[in-house]
């Protein structure tokens, strides 16, 4: 089985850059997609073969999640129910039958860290209802968690120390969960992997010269790590300031 995830910061912008042509010749049985920043029905978005779930935002123009999928889903779920946390459409969950795929957009702690504390009640929260689906079934989690794990994730950790994204906290959270029972499916994969990256700012000339982060992610259940086949960052890819991620998975 073939997923992608990708944060197309703006799925209308992205299907004038690539976006449709990306999805089409990758043909993933199931795609996820953050920051859609739209509404269903304000673009007319259709792929032969797949069904659509949306999760918007209350506020127009911000934040959003979407899956398409050629598999149909057991059951859908759109938050975590939790109203704090559900009124910015970040999360989608699709049951399917030997597995729960999560699709997350994980709140930016922001410059001056002003989201800094309620990302980490997020965080609570969020691996609490992780662990609770992976009691039941195997989970598979994807998407822009806005954070980069180690320092070989970014490429000029140093300088980035106590940045949004690069925080102790933040970093703190990501190794509570895999020591919960998850698995960086990359990091699985090439652990020593340097300068692979997912994320580049628009400024400087970020990406030409790949000074990025890793911050979109594949994360499974430890009890199917022995599944994974590949994970694969398509660095190559334009559209938005991500590139997308893929995971291939099997018995």
């Amino acid at each position: 089985m073939k997923l992608i995830s990708w944060n197309v910061n703006g799925l209308r912008a992205a299907i004038t850059k690539g976006f449709s042509e990306f999805f089409e010749k990758e043909s993933a049985d199931i795609f996820c997609i953050q920051e859609t920043k739209m509404q269903p029905g304000q673009a007319e978005i259709n792929f032969e073969g797949y069904k659509q779930y949306w999760n918007s935002a209350v506020k127009k123009g911000y934040s959003g999640t979407a899956i398409f999928t050629k598999i149909e889903p057991l059951k859908v779920t759109y938050g975590i129910g939790i109203e704090e946390h559900d009124q910015e459409g970040r999360i989608i969950t699709l049951e399917f039958e030997e597995f729960n795929l999560v699709n997350c957009y994980t709140p930016n702690a922001k410059r001056e860290l002003e989201r800094l504390e309620y990302r980490m009640i997020w965080e609570d929260e969020f691996r609490k209802y992780l662990i609770d689906l992976d009691r039941k079934k195997p989970v598979i989690l994807c998407g822009d968690l806005n954070v980069a794990h180690k320092e070989i994730d970014l490429k000029n950790p140093k300088t980035n120390v106590g940045n949004a994204g690069f925080t102790n906290e933040e970093r703190g959270k990501m190794t509570e969960l895999l020591n919960a029972g998850f698995v960086d499916t990359f990091r699985y994969l090439y652990p020593e992997k340097e300068e692979a990256y997912t994320w580049w700012s628009y400024m400087f000339h970020a990406r030409e010269k790949n000074a990025g982060w890793r911050i979109d992610y594949f994360i499974v259940s430890k009890s199917i790590e022995k599944d994974i086949k590949e994970a694969i960052i398509y660095s190559e890819v334009y559209g938005s300031d991500h590139c997308p991620v893929g995971l291939t998975i099997g018995k």
